[in-house]
């Protein structure tokens, strides 16, 4: 593991950050049991990566901005990029990315992410804080990427997890084309049975589900008589749900902002998804995620 994570803890759980991309790397309860994937390098290499300042995949890779043209990677750049440690004690830390010619190379655009970790009793909460220091707006969207046990820890069967949401979700689903990870036209009917879906690797063969209709802003994921994660998202209405085919993780993936639809090429501020930030101004999303153990 990397030497530079930073260590935070209540009395019940314990986390470790990464500076790079600011990722969550680890989610333990009191035994010590972690709740997040194990990055198996056969799958996928990533924890939690945070997904700033796009959502997902770019028409061709680039963006039009006005008579500009601009390129980013699928997802962004903050999850490549080292923040900055602000604020470390026992139970929390805070980290910071700003812009730079790099960024600004990209994303023309003056920004601030504060990523907020604190470990409070079962809970731990995370706030993404975006800030515009400028007078001009701020154009920008933003996701979590959790990457959850699957199994969790705790003994119940692969088989039986399942994400319950707070509400009945009916609404139909969007799906990616595999080929460009770009949002295809048509909706389809939602895989979730009233307010439950029962995730297999089928289901993500072609990529992502996503869920842009979205009623809940809670959801509980595992399996009776075993462990479970709560999740908490009130400031983002879309979630994604991705897993590599049999890998042992699922993700949960709260977001504002989506990818580019298919054949799009107008300018990326009428895109779905997008935030437009006045100057001066701070954009908060929270996701608290409870753990209880089975």
């Amino acid at each position: 593991m990397p030497p530079d994570l930073v260590p935070i803890a209540s009395d019940r759980i314990s986390a470790a950050i990464n500076p790079l991309g600011a990722e969550l790397w680890s989610l333990r309860d009191g035994a010590g049991r972690n709740y997040l994937t194990d990055a198996d390098p056969a799958f996928w290499t990533g924890h939690a990566p945070l997904l700033f300042p796009i959502v997902g995949a770019l028409n061709g890779g680039t963006y039009r901005l006005g008579a500009c043209e601009y390129a980013l990677p699928r997802h962004g750049f903050a999850r490549t990029s080292r923040f900055a440690l602000v604020a470390h004690d026992a139970a929390s830390a805070t980290f910071r990315l700003t812009d730079s010619p790099e960024t600004r190379a990209s994303w023309p655009f003056a920004f601030q992410l504060d990523m907020v970790f604190t470990a409070e009793g079962d809970t731990l909460r995370t706030e993404a804080r975006v800030t515009n220091p400028d007078t001009c707006p701020l154009w920008f969207s933003f996701g979590f990427h959790p990457a959850f046990a699957w199994p969790l820890p705790g003994g119940a069967a692969r088989e039986a997890h399942r994400l319950v949401f707070a509400d009945c979700e009916p609404e139909p689903v969007r799906r990616l084309d595999p080929a460009s990870g770009l949002v295809l036209p048509g909706p389809q009917p939602t895989p979730v049975d009233g307010d439950t879906l029962a995730p297999t690797p089928a289901l993500f063969e072609s990529d992502a589900l996503i869920m842009d209709g979205l009623r809940s802003r809670r959801c509980t994921w595992g399996a009776p008589g075993g462990s479970r994660l709560e999740l908490h998202f009130p400031d983002s209405p879309m979630l994604g749900i991705w897993q590599k085919p049999g890998a042992a993780f699922l993700c949960i993936e709260p977001w504002q902002g989506l990818a580019d639809p298919v054949g799009f090429a107008g300018d990326f501020r009428v895109k779905p998804g997008m935030v437009e930030l006045d100057g001066g101004g701070t954009c908060r999303f929270r996701m608290d995620l409870r753990v209880i153990p089975g």
